[in-house]
Order: C-alpha cells, then sequence, then structure tokens
C-alpha cells in the first residue's frame, strides 16, 4: 500500500459513492478505504482509516459538506479535501476554500478529470474546474472594481459627511449620529441629506450598501 493514495467519500447518496468508490479503485496508485453517509460521519471515518483525500459532498442531512471540510482540515492529521457537487453557486464555491477545501468539482465531472484530480490534490497540487476557476477570477474582478467605484464616490464627501456615512453603515439613527459625532439632530439630518445628494442616493440602505462596498465599516 506505500505510495497509494487513500480516499475517503463523503456523499449520501448510496448510489454515487457506489459508482466513486468503483472508479477509483479501479485507477491505479488510488483505493477507497471508507465511506461516510453525511458530515458527521467523515471525522470518525478519518480518524479510523487516515485517508490522505477525501470526496466531500455539499448538501448532506445533520453536517454539510462545508462544516465537515473544516473540520476536517482542523484535525492534525488533516486529509486534502476536494469538493464535489451538483452545485456551483458562487457563495458554495467561496465557503468550501475558505473552509479549506483543496479542489472543487462538479459531479458531472469525466471521470478521468476526477481521478488526476485525487492524484493532483494528494500531491499538493489544488485543482479546480476550469469554467470555476474563470468565475473566481470575474468574481475577484467584480469586487475588486466594486471597491474601488465605492472609494472614488465617498472621496466626493466631506470629513464629516464620510463620518455621517459610516454611521449610517453601522445601523446608527440621526440621533445617535448626532451623541455620537457632538452635533444637533438638525444637523445630523442635514448631512444625511447632502450625503444622499451628493451620491446620487435614494435612502440610507444605499448609503450603508456603498460604505461596505468600500470596506469601510
Amino acid at each position: 500500500m506505500a505510495g497509494v493514495i487513500r480516499v475517503l467519500l463523503v456523499d449520501d447518496d448510496a448510489l454515487v459513492r457506489a459508482g466513486l468508490s468503483m472508479m477509483l479503485d479501479g485507477a491505479a496508485g488510488i483505493t477507497v478505504v471508507a465511506e461516510a453517509g453525511d458530515g458527521s460521519e467523515a471525522v470518525g471515518a478519518a480518524d479510523a482509516h487516515f485517508p490522505d483525500v477525501v470526496l466531500m459532498d455539499l448538501h448532506m442531512p445533520r453536517v454539510d459538506g462545508i462544516t465537515a471540510t473544516r473540520r476536517l482540515r482542523a484535525r492534525p492529521r488533516a486529509p486534502e479535501v476536494i469538493v464535489l457537487t451538483t452545485f456551483d453557486t458562487d457563495e458554495n464555491i467561496v465557503h468550501a476554500l475558505r473552509a479549506g477545501a483543496s479542489g472543487f468539482l462538479l459531479k458531472d465531472t469525466p471521470p478521468g478529470r476526477i481521478v488526476e484530480a485525487v492524484t493532483r490534490v494528494a500531491a499538493g497540487d489544488p485543482i479546480l474546474s476550469p469554467g470555476i476557476t474563470r468565475r473566481l477570477m470575474d468574481r475577484t474582478v467584480v469586487q475588486a472594481d466594486t471597491y474601488q467605484r465605492a472609494r472614488a464616490a465617498l472621496d466626493a464627501l466631506t470629513p464629516r459627511e464620510r463620518e455621517v456615512a459610516i454611521a449610517i453603515a453601522r445601523g446608527h439613527s440621526n440621533a445617535e449620529i448626532a451623541a455620537d459625532l457632538a452635533m444637533s439632530v438638525t444637523t445630523a439630518k442635514a448631512h444625511v441629506s447632502s450625503v444622499l445628494t451628493k451620491l446620487g442616493l435614494d435612502n440610507r440602505t444605499q448609503i450603508a450598501l456603498l460604505v461596505h462596498s468600500a470596506d469601510l465599516a
């Protein structure tokens, strides 16, 4: 077994596990050492069988794949985790990667690609589907662009108006803004109106969103 990649399958669908097990056990240098029906069983299975790589579903009963991934990656002998799912929303991708996943593949990925992913991740080489990589790049560009535009918009405010905008983003009322910034409520209201006018916004919620986009609150 020396040099053989040990794999743990975590999926609530027994048929999916059976198909993956048959595919991976038939690949050179890979063996499936255990299966788990949901995230709550994954940690115990990992402790008992010491997998090198875990193929992890996301949406499962009791403990979901994101939580299970986070728990596994926190173990002293942490296996690498590849998320294998039918759900490729940006939120799922980002949360899985933040939880410590080294790969993210869709269940319609060709068998050969899954085998390759297991081999590469076991060797310390993170892997993402090409489409997911493109989406993450686009998401980063959009976030960076949004940040820059929000910062530029807020630069049009005076320092006092900027303070008022940040206070709004923190959920403060006009009375709280007045107390925090040592001004009258009437003056606070005037500043809020000025902020709305300068930024071309309609309400306080839009101010809050802009401030959060600029990472100032």
